[in-house]
């Protein structure tokens, strides 16, 4: 059930963003201003690669593409069974002796290059950025930064100008909304 609403709210964003897209091109026509949207980067900008990174990376992609579901022995049969991997221990397993037709085991040979463990798939290497700071350790050449979830809008803003600045590349950028200040309450006395 959740898929659904989830697909519902998609397609409502969608709808929402065509209007918007809609007036906005009546306002041009009609010669009016309308409030533009800062763009949102769809892409990260890429790191240049020697050619054995790039190799490297796409063979990792290959490899990814290839990898089985690895999944628990009769998870598929029992509920009370998580589908989280756990390796066979049964003397008649067929599972662990690898039987034709039963599901992989996980194998040294389903992963990744070393080197390329762990780094994003735009070529840089990933960093969690708490706050501004932490921006200034960066490598902008060869390391991105990804903004801890626990950040708060204001110091994200902050945190995102300085970015630009020091020309580090922020893999994800989006989540801030604009920002009004709030007018002061009146209080009657």
């Amino acid at each position: 059930m959740p898929k659904k609403r989830s697909e519902e709210k998609l397609v409502e964003e969608r709808v929402e963003r065509a209007a918007e897209v809609a007036e906005a091109r009546e306002a041009e026509t009609k010669g009016e201003k309308t409030e533009e949207k800062p763009p949102i980067p769809s892409k990260v900008r890429k790191r240049v690669l020697s050619e054995k990174e790039s190799l490297l990376l796409s063979i990792r992609e290959r490899v990814r593409k290839a990898r089985p579901r690895f999944v628990r022995q009769e998870s598929w049969r029992y509920k009370r069974l998580e589908g989280g991997w756990k390796r066979p221990q049964g003397i008649d397993s067929k599972m662990r002796h690898q039987v034709k037709g039963v599901p992989k085991l996980v194998a040294v040979g389903y992963g990744s290059p070393n080197t390329v463990r762990g780094v994003h798939p735009s070529g840089f290497e990933e960093v969690i950025v708490y706050n501004v700071k932490d921006l200034a350790s960066l490598n902008p050449e060869k390391q991105a930064a990804r903004i801890a979830h626990t950040v708060g809008t204001k110091k994200r803003i902050d945190m995102l100008e300085r970015a630009r600045e020091l020309k580090v590349v922020v893999l994800n950028p989006i989540g801030v909304k604009s920002v009004e200040p709030k007018e002061p309450e009146k209080t009657s006395g």
